[in-house]
């Protein structure tokens, strides 16, 4: 067989492995390069050169204008495994080179190589102003990112029990963000198990992770692992954003998207992943325009990668600390956890709130150990073919108690009310009473928790509120769904008016507004609006949050265009 027949069969084979591969590496006509040519620059690469490198900052998308590519998956290991070759017409980059990320793959040049360089700035200029062909290149970004994701490709590699505190605690945090990753159980995988007794780790040292460098850490925060695989940097170079948002919820989100497609300058700040709580909702039925419903992720990761693709800038995970309003050289400046301070212009709080945690003996022993706050895919592994109990009886707790029930043997489902009907939606209460291993607990509330010498959760006792019956049941996955408290801490000392329960007060609600034509989400603080869960009086639904979202930009236009005008 002749060698370029070989190189085609290697090919064809390697494309069989991903989704929908015409889309996924589609090739590009003549005149569709020709189109590209002003938004980039001509390369020229000599055989066996890294065009990219994987955990090095990617410089942009590559059109093969001639030659062959090879991309290859290399991990912190030492492994190498062919990926995909890419040949003439076809383009290189998935959705990390819309702001400059690290490559998640190495790409090498075989034989000679000529390529259009389009960087980072210009890759989100050319889709934008070429519309047909750049749905079709955002199309394939997104389908190379999951099938990265699908097949464990690129990212960091995760050594530990599949059932450890720390390893559910990482995998959630990488799945929630989009991030690629894999695990290796030491109790199976020959190479972790030669690691771990080269590192030789102490049950608190799990998971042990090893990014695509070689670095090797020990359990990390979720900021130290962001961080070592260049998720996130610092504020950059003192720049004056027009606006920064506090909160990549569904809020942060559509406030990111609308006010940069409309070109103002963004910078969005959140503490743990894109999506919110909405993110970990396993189904939205409910939501304008997707009728069979989408997952609090997908809905999230589509906003995510639509605000990166007008230039909003996202920095995950970083919290905010303080904001501090006297406006010294006519900008807010936020002081970050990591020493930074972010400025801008205007501020919208989309902080969003946090889980509410019940009153419950010993609940911190057993977070992250039994105890979850949302229930993902990661969560739902852990339960198969177990009794699983949830406490909670909103939307949020009745799309998870589906989820949860074609994973678990059993969910009891925990209500301290007498019924549903109150805080649920009629759709939901429905799917609930119709699915039948979902059994209701109406007037009932745990009472206590009990676990093992490892701490891992191992029993849940409850008790009647109408009499004095309790019971316990053997559980090790128990989910709560019972509120959450507003996000607001960060905001102490700055002016900005809050409830009595801690929620941002808006437009004429605040005393101090009183008299004054104010924007309806503008705060006490001109200059700083608040939108979405976090806002005093908002609707606490994905659609409304979007659709303040929305709204707050035009009154950022307006604050923005009226600070800007000269003094008479």
């Amino acid at each position: 067989m002749a060698q370029d027949e070989v190189q085609r069969t290697d090919r064809e084979a390697l494309m069989a492995q991903f989704t929908r591969p015409e889309q996924t590496f589609p090739t590009l006509t003549p005149a569709e390069i020709e189109r590209l040519r002003h938004f980039g620059e001509v390369q020229h690469y000599k055989d066996g050169v890294l065009l990219f490198e994987t955990g090095q900052p990617g410089p942009g998308m590559f059109v093969v204008l001639a030659g062959h590519v090879a991309i290859t998956q290399r991990d912190g290991l030492g492994h190498v495994t062919p990926v995909i070759d890419q040949g003439p017409g076809q383009f290189l980059a998935e959705l990390g080179q819309l702001s400059g990320r690290p490559a998640l793959v190495d790409g090498r040049a075989e034989g000679d190589v000529e390529v259009l360089l389009v960087p980072p700035d210009r890759l989100r200029a050319l889709l934008v102003a070429e519309a047909e062909l750049g749905e079709r290149i955002m199309r394939a970004l997104i389908l190379r990112r999951v099938n990265l994701i699908q097949g464990g490709i690129g990212g960091p590699v995760l050594i530990g029990p599949s059932n450890s505190a720390g390893v559910v605690r990482l995998q959630s945090f990488l799945t929630r963000n989009g991030q690629p990753h894999h695990l290796l159980d030491p109790a199976s995988e020959h190479d972790a198990a030669e690691l771990i007794a080269r590192y030789s780790p102490k049950p608190e040292d799990w998971p042990l992770v090893v990014t695509a460098g070689g670095t090797v850490l020990r359990n990390p925060s979720e900021t130290e692992l962001g961080r070592a695989i260049g998720m996130i940097g610092g504020a950059k170079d003192n720049r004056i954003y027009d606006v920064a948002i506090v909160g990549c919820g569904p809020a942060g989100l559509a406030t990111a998207v609308y006010a940069a497609s409309e070109g103002l300058s963004v910078a969005v700040v959140d503490t743990r992943a894109f999506g919110g709580q909405a993110g970990a909702s396993a189904r939205i039925e409910n939501y304008l325009g997707f009728p069979t419903g989408i997952s609090g992720q997908a809905l999230a990761g589509r906003a995510f990668t639509q605000a990166q693709k007008f230039g909003a800038e996202i920095m995950i995970p970083m919290s905010v600390s303080s904001l501090d309003c006297s406006r010294a050289n006519g900008s807010f400046a936020l002081a970050l956890d990591c020493g930074d301070t972010l400025r801008s212009r205007a501020v919208v709080v989309a902080s969003g709130a946090r889980y509410r945690r019940p009153d419950i003996e010993n609940l911190d022993k057993f977070e992250g150990r039994g105890v979850w706050y949302w229930a993902s895919p990661v969560e739902a592994k852990l339960c198969a073919g177990e009794e699983v109990a949830l406490v909670g009886a909103g939307n949020s707790a009745g799309q998870a108690a589906v989820f949860l029930s074609g994973h678990a043997k059993r969910v009891l489902m925990i209500i301290r009310g007498g019924g549903l009907g109150a805080s649920m939606s009629r759709y939901l209460i429905e799917r609930i009473e119709a699915t039948p291993n979902i059994e209701l607990m109406f007037n009932t509330e745990i009472t206590a928790l009990e676990g093992d010498d490892t701490s891992l959760l191992r029993r849940i006792r409850w008790k009647s509120r109408l009499s004095d019956d309790e019971d316990s049941a053997d559980i090790r996955n128990l989910f709560l769904f019972v509120g959450a408290d507003p996000a607001t801490s960060w905001l102490d000392g700055c002016g900005v008016t809050l409830d009595r329960g801690g929620f941002v007060v808006t437009g004429a609600q605040s005393e101090l507004n009183q008299g004054k034509l104010v924007a309806p989400l503008e705060t006490s603080v001109p200059g700083v609006y608040a939108v979405g869960d976090v806002r005093s009086g908002s609707v606490k639904r994905v659609g409304g949050a979007i659709g303040e979202g929305a709204q707050v930009v035009a009154s950022l236009h307006g604050y923005l265009g009226d600070a800007a005008k000269p003094a008479l």
